[in-house]
């Protein structure tokens, strides 16, 4: 099985969610549509604009912890401003 690490945007209330699933698909979905009290669901609608996939769990969080961090926010701020707005996706974190 392979794990997913991602990163959402809601670029209506500026706002970035970091987490991790083995099923991408359903958990995006959770997250735009069915959720009803989840954090996420407040910040509607939300954008994938970066995934990592790995094979195991462990590494997947450990990954996603990493991201989590106040240096990889910052980072991640400001791709958002460099790239996504140009491009519609980050990329190399």
């Amino acid at each position: 099985m392979s794990y997913t690490v991602y990163i959402l945007y809601s670029g209506k209330y500026q706002k970035i969610y970091i987490g991790s699933s083995s099923h991408l698909i359903n958990r995006f979905h959770s997250h735009n549509f069915k959720g009803t009290k989840d954090w996420t669901k407040n910040f509607r609608p939300w954008l994938v604009i970066y995934c990592e996939f790995y094979e195991n769990k462990s590494t997947a969080l450990k990954r996603e912890k990493q991201l989590k961090s106040a240096v990889a926010r910052e980072i991640i701020w400001t791709k958002i401003g460099n790239e996504f707005n140009q491009k519609g996706n980050i990329t190399n974190l």
